[in-house]
């Protein structure tokens, strides 16, 4: 499991547009190096990144070995209701990370 930070706020008004801001620990090995002995080092990198509000997608991005190491995204949406945020992180050799916060909309 690797480590993740999340900003967000935890209440918004109605209507109000938030900042959200993640970065998660990952080596993102871009396949093109060798190791000590010449053998390549195989690709390991985050391939997507989506956030889900409430069950709905707002924001998505493909990720590449271009990427550096631990990458962070910044992002904004819309409060609209009370509910869960979801993000996950998917990568190579079938890597997937979910982690969810609450946002109190009043």
């Amino acid at each position: 499991m690797a480590r993740t930070l999340i900003h967000a706020p935890k209440t918004a008004r109605p209507g109000e547009i938030i900042e959200l801001r993640a970065t998660i620990a990952h080596p993102m090995e871009t396949g093109l190096r060798s190791d000590d002995q010449g053998r390549p080092v195989p690709r390991n990198i985050l391939t997507h990144f989506e956030c889900h509000y409430n069950g709905q997608r707002v924001f998505g991005a493909l990720l590449y070995a271009a990427v550096a190491a631990n990458p962070y995204l910044a992002f904004h949406l819309r409060a609209q209701a009370s509910g869960t945020i979801t993000l996950t992180w998917h990568g190579d050799f079938g890597f997937k990370q979910t982690e969810s916060l609450a946002l109190q909309v009043a």
